[in-house]
This record gives C-alpha cells, sequence and structure tokens, in this order.
C-alpha cells in the first residue's frame, strides 16, 4: 500500500513538471497557487476555466510537496524537483536547500534541484517541514532569484493502532439493573490523520463480557445486556473491549482494555431467621442489662440493605427482657430489663422480629422484608444474699443521746423459697470509732459510745446480714446517721483579745470591739449575749456594750489613766448564748495602758521605758540583750565541748575504793580533828542532837533521816551500834527500790573491778530475785571483804525480814 501511495505522488508530481516543460501553464500563477494539490490544477486546466496569460518574469517552478511516512527502502526516497527558469541546463545555476530538516532529513542535487529524504519519516512525530530553496549562480554566487519558501508534508499511512489511555478501567452498575443501563465510556485514541482516509476512524467491540454487557461502536458506552442481574450470584465481571481503526475493516489495527465492573447490592433480599425457635436460660441473680443470648436474621444483602431492626412484638416477657440491634454484627441482644426471680416466675416467651429498615419499592414484590421468631427463657435458680427493705436508710439522732439506746431497725429477708435465719453485723471498716452497735439477732441499731456533732457530724456506716446456713451469702445495706445538734459547748473569745489604752483617753472612748464564736450549730443561728462577769460588775474604769449583732464593745467609764499607776487591766467578760440550756463563759480583755502623742497614736506601753537613759533607745536595748544571749550560747557550747573531752582515768593506788564506805575531800586528823563528824553523834543521836555539841557537818545526813532509817533495822541487828544498823537500812533501803541504780553502798562506782577475783559486786535486781542467794564465798575473799561477808553471809540465827 505504501509503495502504491508512493507511485501515486510521483504520478502527479511528474504531470506538473511536464507541463511546465510545455509552457502551458505557469505554476506561480495566483490560480495554481490556490490550488493545493496537482488535482485542482488539472480540473483547472482542462475545465477550460484558466486563462492563460503571458509571464513578463519566468520565476521558481514548484509549490508545496507531499511524500509519505514510514519509507523503508535503501535509496533516498524523492520528494520533488526545484527549478528556476533561469536554468539553462547547462549546470550554471545551484540550488541551495535550508531551513527545517535541511541537510539532515532532506537533501538536494544543487545542479538539478531534485530533493530526497534520507531518513524515514514519522507523521505522528512531525507532520510538515518548511523549507527555503535559492538559486545562485554558481560561478559568481550572485542570488538569480529570490529567497523563496515552500513546505513539505508527510502524507499519513496507517501505522498506529488505537490506545486506551486511561485503562484499565473500574466501573460499578447496581444490580438487578434494567438493559440498557449505562455503566462507563471508554475511550481509545489513534494517532495517525483523522483527516486522511480511515486510518484513525475507530470502531468499538466486546470480545469478553458477553452476554452481560455490550459496548456503543462509536461512542464506546458500555452498558448492560442482561436484566435481572444478581449480585448474590455473581458480582465480579471483567470485560475486554476492543478498538479497531479502519472502521473495523479487515487490515485495520486494533488494540484492547479491560474493565472491571462490580455489581453494587440493593435491598433486593428479604431477612429470614434460620431458626423458628430459640431457647435460652438465664440466672434469677443476672443484673440488669446483662446479655441473656442472641438471635439473627439472615439477609444476604450487605451495607446499609442489610442493616436489621430487632423488636419484641408479643409475649409474655416484653416487661422482663429487652432486644437490642449490634450495629456490628446486625444481630439482635436480648438483655435483662428489671431483676428476675425465680421464685415469682420461672419462664418467659418473647416472639421477636427482625425487619430492614431500608426498603426500596420496586422489590416489595420479592416479599415481606421482615420475619419472626420465638424464643423461649429458663430463669435459673441460685442462692441470693439477704435484700434489705428499704435498700438505703437515714436515721437522725441527737448528739447527747444515751449509749444503748435504739435509732434504727434494720431489717433483710432471704428472698430464696428456703428463707433462711439472718444475722446482722456492722462493716466495721465503715466505723472504725465502733460508735454503733447492732443486734446480731433484731438488727436494732444503737449507739456504743458518746457522739459528738462538734467532731463527727455525719456517720456513713454499712450493715451486713448474712445467712445462717451459707455464710458466703453477704448482703449490706447503707445507713447514713446524722447527728443533731445540742448546746452543750459554751460561747468563747476566738483569739486571745488585746487592747491599748491611751493615758489621755476619755470616758465613753470605744477601745476594742469583741466577738465570740461557738461550736454548736443552733437551728435558728447564733446570738451571743456580752455583759462583765460579775466579779467586775461594778468596775469603775470600763462597760461593755452589747451590739446586738453578736459583737460588743468595750468602752471607758473614765479619763485619767496613768501608766505609772497602773498598767494592764484585765477585764473580764460574760459571754451566753441562746441555747437551751443557756451556757456562757468568761473571756478576759487584756488593756494596756500607753503613752500617745497629740494625734492618738501609741509612743510606749511599757512603764519600764521611763526609767531607761534618755540617751538608750529601746531598740538599742534590745540589740545589747542579743549580743549577750549570743555570747552566753558560746561560752556554753564552749564548756560543753571541753567536757566531753575524752580524758584517761586514773587511779590511785592509796584511793581505793573498795575499803571506803564513804569518800571524803579531806584526810581525817584522828583525834585532834574536830571538824571531823562527831563519833559520838552517830553513836547515840538524840543524845547529841538534846544537848550542845561541836558544829554540824554539811556533808552529813541529818540525824532524823538516821532515825528514820533504823526502825527498818531488825531488832537483832541493833547491838551492832548506830552506825551499823545505819549502814543495814541505806543497804535495806537500796535493795527494796527497784528503780535505784545498783548502789551497794553509799559509794557510787564508776567501774566494776578490773581483775578482782570478786568480780561484779553489782546488786541490780538482786531483791527481785525469788531465790535465795547464798553469799558464803565472801568469807573466802580475804580481810576486805570481812564486813560484807558478815552482813550477806551464812547465819545460824532467822533470816532478816525486808
Amino acid at each position: 500500500m505504501t509503495s502504491g501511495r508512493m507511485c501515486h505522488a510521483k504520478s502527479w508530481l511528474g504531470l506538473g513538471m511536464s507541463l511546465y516543460f510545455w509552457g502551458l501553464m505557469d505554476l506561480t500563477s495566483p490560480v495554481l497557487s490556490s490550488t493545493p494539490t496537482p488535482h485542482g490544477q488539472l480540473e483547472a486546466l482542462f475545465s477550460g476555466k484558466m486563462q492563460l496569460h503571458q509571464r513578463a518574469k519566468r520565476s521558481w517552478v514548484w509549490n508545496q510537496f507531499f511524500v509519505l511516512e514510514e519509507y523503508t527502502g535503501t535509496d533516498p526516497l524523492y520528494v520533488g524537483k526545484l527549478h528556476s527558469d533561469m536554468d539553462r541546463g547547462d549546470g550554471s545555476i545551484k540550488y541551495i536547500l535550508s531551513g527545517e530538516g535541511a541537510g539532515v532529513v532532506f537533501t538536494i542535487d544543487d545542479t538539478t534541484g531534485d530533493i530526497h529524504a534520507i531518513q524515514r519519516l514519522d507523521r505522528e512525530e512531525r507532520a510538515q517541514y518548511t523549507l527555503r530553496a535559492q538559486a545562485l549562480d554558481r560561478r559568481t554566487g550572485r542570488p538569480m532569484e529570490p529567497e523563496s519558501e515552500f513546505i513539505i508534508k508527510i502524507q499519513d499511512i496507517n501505522d498506529n493502532e488505537p490506545k486506551f489511555l486511561d485503562g484499565p478501567y473500574v466501573a460499578t452498575v447496581p444490580e438487578m439493573s434494567p438493559v440498557g443501563t449505562s455503566v462507563i465510556q471508554v475511550t481509545a485514541t489513534d494517532a495517525d490523520d483523522p483527516t486522511y482516509g480511515n486510518s484513525a476512524r475507530v470502531v468499538y467491540s466486546v470480545l469478553q463480557g458477553q452476554p452481560y454487557f455490550s459496548v456503543d461502536s462509536k461512542t464506546g458506552i458500555i452498558r448492560t445486556a442482561l436484566m435481572n442481574m444478581d449480585r448474590e450470584a455473581k458480582q465480579y465481571y471483567e470485560v475486554i473491549v476492543q478498538a479497531k481503526d479502519m472502521g473495523g475493516q479487515l487490515g485495520g489495527l486494533a488494540g484492547t482494555t479491560t474493565v472491571n465492573i462490580t455489581l453494587s447490592d440493593v435491598n433486593d433480599n428479604p431477612p429470614r431467621f434460620p431458626q423458628k425457635h430459640y431457647q435460652m436460660s438465664v440466672l434469677e441473680s443476672a443484673p440488669v442489662s446483662s446479655t441473656v443470648g442472641r438471635v439473627f436474621a439472615k439477609d444476604l444483602d450487605e451495607g446499609i440493605n442489610a442493616e436489621m431492626k430487632y423488636t419484641i412484638v408479643d409475649g409474655d416477657g416484653a416487661d422482663a427482657f429487652d432486644i437490642n440491634t449490634d450495629p456490628n454484627l446486625q444481630v439482635g441482644v436480648i438483655t435483662v430489663k428489671k431483676p428476675l426471680s425465680y421464685e415469682s416466675k420461672k419462664s418467659y416467651t418473647l416472639k421477636v422480629e427482625g425487619a430492614n429498615p431500608h426498603i426500596e419499592m420496586r422489590f416489595l414484590s420479592l416479599g415481606p422484608f421482615q420475619d419472626t421468631t420465638t424464643v423461649h427463657i429458663t430463669v435459673e435458680d441460685v442462692d441470693e444474699p439477704p435484700v434489705f427493705e428499704p435498700g438505703f436508710y437515714f436515721v437522725e439522732v441527737p448528739e447527747d443521746v444515751t449509749i444503748g439506746t435504739t435509732i434504727q431497725i434494720i431489717s433483710a429477708k432471704d428472698p430464696d423459697v428456703t428463707n433462711n435465719s439472718i444475722r446482722y453485723s456492722i462493716d466495721r471498716s465503715s466505723d472504725p470509732g465502733r460508735f454503733f452497735y447492732v443486734d446480731i439477732t433484731t438488727g436494732a441499731l444503737m449507739t456504743a459510745r458518746p457522739l459528738d456533732r462538734e467532731e463527727f457530724s455525719w456517720h456513713n456506716i454499712t450493715v451486713l446480714a448474712m445467712e445462717m446456713n451459707n455464710p458466703s451469702q453477704v448482703g449490706s445495706v447503707a445507713v447514713t446517721i446524722r447527728v443533731l445538734d445540742v448546746n452543750d459547748n459554751a460561747p468563747e473569745f476566738p483569739r486571745f483579745y488585746e487592747a491599748f489604752l491611751c493615758e489621755n483617753a476619755k470616758a465613753g472612748q470605744l477601745i476594742q470591739t469583741v466577738s465570740a464564736v461557738d461550736h454548736d450549730d443552733p437551728y435558728h443561728g447564733q446570738h451571743f449575749y456580752y455583759s462583765l462577769a460579775p466579779e467586775a460588775a461594778n468596775n469603775p474604769n470600763f462597760t461593755v456594750r452589747d451590739n446586738q449583732d453578736n459583737t460588743a464593745r468595750i468602752l471607758t467609764r473614765r479619763s485619767g489613766f496613768r501608766q505609772q499607776e497602773q498598767s494592764v487591766f484585765y477585764l473580764p467578760i460574760l459571754i451566753a448564748d441562746s441555747g437551751q440550756p443557756v451556757l456562757s463563759s468568761t473571756g478576759t480583755l487584756t488593756i494596756q495602758v500607753c503613752s500617745c502623742d497629740d494625734g492618738g497614736h501609741v509612743m510606749s506601753c511599757s512603764p519600764e521605758a521611763f526609767m531607761l537613759p534618755v540617751s538608750l533607745s529601746r531598740g538599742a536595748l534590745i540589740a545589747i540583750l542579743a549580743c549577750i544571749f549570743v555570747l552566753l550560747v558560746l561560752l556554753l557550747l564552749i564548756v560543753s565541748l571541753r567536757r566531753h573531752r575524752k580524758q584517761p582515768y586514773v587511779l590511785d593506788d592509796d584511793d581505793n575504793i573498795h575499803e571506803n564506805i564513804v569518800r571524803y575531800d579531806d584526810e581525817g586528823g584522828g583525834e585532834e580533828d574536830t571538824e571531823a563528824f562527831d563519833i559520838a553523834a552517830m553513836w547515840n543521836p538524840r543524845e547529841a542532837q538534846a544537848g550542845p555539841g561541836p558544829k554540824t557537818r554539811q556533808d552529813m545526813l541529818p540525824d532524823m533521816e538516821i532515825e528514820s532509817l533504823s526502825r527498818y533495822v531488825p531488832q537483832a541487828c541493833a547491838m551492832h551500834g548506830t552506825v551499823h544498823g545505819y549502814v543495814l537500812a541505806k543497804l535495806y533501803e537500796a535493795d527494796m527500790d527497784l528503780w535505784a541504780p545498783p548502789f551497794d553502798s553509799l559509794q557510787t562506782y564508776m567501774f566494776e573491778g578490773d581483775g578482782s577475783v570478786a568480780g561484779s559486786l553489782s546488786s541490780l535486781q538482786s531483791a527481785a530475785s525469788d531465790s535465795e542467794q547464798s553469799f558464803d564465798f565472801l568469807t573466802d575473799w580475804g580481810p576486805r571483804f570481812r564486813k560484807l561477808a558478815e552482813l550477806y553471809g551464812a547465819s545460824e540465827g532467822p533470816a532478816p525480814l525486808w
């Protein structure tokens, strides 16, 4: 076909060139210029309408050229010939070609003017080329003709198949749509020239998807071709559409695309219960809103068309049960609507309906879009805890109620048929103060401690009821107790009141306004009464005026107060409330007399200020006292640190504390030592006290103490003398005093004897021992312990009575 077109074009070009050489026509005339193709030139020539005229000047001889695309030959493709009337054929004219594609796509023989295409031409890439031609004198290079422009057009051939640029396609159409319902439009594009021949004329057809769908051959609109297409039977379709050029004729090029069509759902299926009878059971203890069971009406549709609404339309359980629709699963959930009781009713029957809320009227003929089923519910018995009636108690009790008073009867019963006995108690976590008590059998709630509204005005306790036969079954009830107020608190000042009175105050001057507080809370509010206490009723200095608004004013009754005479007054004020009975208290107002300036501003309220030097102010005195205090603290700290220094303990051999009863600060001077103790006074304290004697030593105990202690000494030991009795009395006192340190004698030992064969001599807890302790070993310790051996060692006589 390509070679045929090329021959056809060459024949027209050759005919035009022959006419020129015959001299029958001028191709540059206006008539020929307006005729775009050789066909027009010939028609005008042979019809006799073309007027022949004589040229004044010969010029270029050509028009636009045409060349077929996609030439595949080995030789350059001949396009056309340029010729000037100045060319005599002797080679003196040189033709030059310039413009689009010159030298690359097109070449020219500079002697003959023949133009050839040296590359494959594609009209879809470029439809035409604009070039310029020029004729030059070969010897001089002078232009023989003005430069002229011409066009080479690429003629189309059918070398491009139709293409679906937007494919593959996805479309949706409702199921059960009428035949001819538009689904989607597909469009194929052909790159060939739509104005030349049938190369770009596309025809559509369905290769796959019949008999369900069809396509318009010209527009590409896909339509339904089969009625009653059911989504529930088949939902997805794959349709293959072909687009063929050349008007669909044999030899045309074709392209295909895929169209995925989905049938969307419509409500064309009514719901149906797969079961006409449901059997369910529920415990009587099931709480309200708990789930009993589920019912399901099957619907083949989907989405909004499968939505269900379940309702109870009949049955004796409509008041005890409810049904709700699960929006996700589209099931009916049956729940408990009110508390159940096996003892009252053991079974229920429900008639449940499931219906589509969204109905399409055109499908009503397919049947009613609703269905019903029957549900039988059995109530199962359980052992229930006791139940209180009522379920909440509110009690008011005055705070002065007597302990043991019954304030409320709490009642509970076993809801089961067995009706077990009930035992009551209080949850102690709700009554940590143990203010109340409940009778275990009667449920009488009583007070167990005094109530104080000012401490706890409300009590929230929990009373428990337990079945005797099954202690695990426990019921509870909340009891709120409000403690009512009684007038048991006297009013008092809320703070310490202190007033300042100028010396130049006048009679009747206000010096203080006082108020009071009362922890009680009477129903009609507080009202206080103020007056001077009875002991100050005739006070000549001050008076009290009640403001009748729970406050009172303190006024002066005279003038002429002097700080030197009396600097502070204590005014007792009686405060009484309006309760029944009336309670009162006395508060004291402290009034300080101060020196003031003429404007009434306090200057000084301390009488010591008058005795201070004129040059020493109060601030300076405070600073001096503060410095003295700091110095004293530092001194005490230094002394304390020195005392806590660790000093080595050195014991002199002469200072042996084991053989001394008393350690003296000085050595005795024998008989010449008149400053020491009087031995006669120790042997006979009564005579020494009666008569004159030596001066009493300050470091000795009084004789009366010796006498008082000697009465505890047994008479069997009196023969040993007063000193011996005194020592025995002190020993008895130390043994009997359980709280005294372990002192064995008048000497306080600083340490236990290291290295002594006696070991520890401590008598701690010796008197508290229940067993008899033997001290016979003291006789083996030598003469130093002879006295202790006589006191504590074994004796033939009876044991002492302490």
